[in-house]
C-alpha cells in the first residue's frame, strides 16, 4: 500500500485530528528507526502511520484495538508483517505476542510520542524547545502523561535501540513533522 492509499484510508476511520497527528507522529519515528537500523523504511513507516486506524472505533473496547484494525486491513495489499505489527502492538488486550524488532518498535513509539507531545505542551506547544533531557525527566515523573506507558517505552531495547538513541531518534523524528503536528 502507497502512503496516499493509507492516509485515504485513514481519512475514513479516523476522524480526530489529535489521533491523527498521534499516526504521523508514529510514522516519523518508525521510519527515522528503520533508516538508522537498516531496516525497510518504506514498510515501517507504513506501519506507525496505519497502527491506530480503529482506535476511534474501538475506543470504548480495548480488547478489540489492534483487531479490528486487522479487518479494516485485511482486504488490503498491506504486508502481513505490517499487521501482526499493528495486532500485537496492543498486546496487552489482543494476546498478540509481539516477536519482531518492528513489533517492539512500534509499541515504544506508540507511547513515546505521546510523552514528548506532553512535553512540547509545557515548553510553550513548541517541539524546538524539548530536548533529550526534558523527554527522560519527564519519563520520571510519576503521573506525567499517564497514557505514555514507561514500559512499553523502555521494550524499544527489545527492538534493538538503547533507552537514550531510542528518546534521541524519537525527538529528532518528531521535529521533521512539527509543523503538521502544530507544534
Amino acid at each position: 500500500m502507497k502512503r496516499d492509499e493509507a492516509i485515504k484510508l485513514i481519512k475514513e476511520n479516523v476522524k480526530t485530528q489529535s489521533l491523527i497527528n498521534h499516526m504521523f507522529s508514529t510514522e516519523a519515528i518508525m521510519e527515522r528507526l528503520a533508516e538508522n537500523m537498516g531496516e525497510d523504511k518504506t514498510q515501517w513507516a507504513l506501519c506507525g502511520l496505519l497502527h491506530d486506524i480503529d482506535f476511534d472505533i474501538t475506543r470504548d473496547n480495548p480488547k478489540e484495538h489492534g483487531t479490528y484494525a486487522s479487518k479494516i486491513l485485511k482486504d488490503t495489499d498491506v504486508d502481513k508483517d505490517i499487521i501482526h505489527s499493528i495486532h500485537a502492538h496492543n498486546f496487552e488486550y489482543t494476546n498478540i505476542t509481539p516477536e519482531t524488532k518492528m513489533d517492539f518498535a512500534l509499541i515504544s513509539a506508540d507511547a513515546m510520542t505521546g510523552l514528548i507531545i506532553a512535553c512540547a505542551m509545557v515548553k510553550e506547544k513548541k517541539l524546538e524547545n524539548v530536548s533529550d533531557k526534558t523527554i527522560k525527566k519527564a519519563f520520571k515523573k510519576k503521573g506525567f502523561a499517564e497514557g505514555s506507558k514507561r514500559d512499553n517505552i523502555k521494550l524499544c531495547a527489545k527492538a534493538g535501540i538503547s533507552y537514550d538513541d531510542f528518546v534521541t531518534e524519537s525527538r529528532e523524528a518528531m521535529m521533521t513533522i512539527s509543523e503538521i503536528l502544530g507544534l
